[in-house]
């Protein structure tokens, strides 16, 4: 007897068994429960999705503000408009959505944020005064050199900045 499964179409995989008579199916139930098992979990973060009044205008915040690449843009068939954004270095996608048949967005304090790591939190400050921003909180260092500040997105989600300390960037 042979058993062959294709996890999904997302994953090339194949998980093959092949039982004699005194193994009889138990090897196969097995086999098929420890695929079933690893096929029931995240394997990785795509996404995160964030709703806004104003999709142009935080879509510029993003891009000019963080340094963020726009890589594509739909309507959903509910009829939201999406972007997706990309910070460099990273593989996991922001989406904004402007949905206005939800109403306005309604930020709670301390609801969510996203960190995104900087090189230079003092450097990062410099470019905010260019742009006619500052710091919303911070920057706070430690002694090892690293710190966080914080800015304010649109729709008033916060943003977090990580600067690694020494300890951190030397491995």
């Amino acid at each position: 007897m042979s058993v062959l499964l294709s996890p999904s179409y997302t994953s090339p995989e194949t998980v093959s068994c092949t039982a004699n008579e005194t193994q009889g199916f138990a090897h196969c139930l097995e086999a098929v429960s420890r695929y079933a098992e690893a096929m029931s979990k995240a394997k990785k973060l795509l996404h995160t999705r964030y709703r806004v009044d104003d999709l142009e205008r935080t879509v510029r915040f993003y891009r000019d503000v963080l340094g963020l690449e726009e890589v594509r843009r739909h309507q959903s068939p509910r009829g939201a408009e999406l972007v997706f954004l990309k910070t460099p270095g990273s593989e996991e996608l922001i989406e904004l959505c402007c949905f206005p048949a939800s109403g306005p967005v309604r930020v709670q304090p301390d609801l969510t944020h996203l960190a995104f790591e900087v090189d230079s939190l003092e450097e990062f400050g410099r470019h905010l005064a260019r742009l006619g921003m500052n710091y919303s909180d911070g920057p706070h260092l430690g002694a090892d050199g690293g710190g966080i500040a914080f800015i304010d997105a649109p729709e008033g989600y916060e943003i977090e900045l990580i600067q690694a300390g020494r300890s951190r960037s030397n491995g």
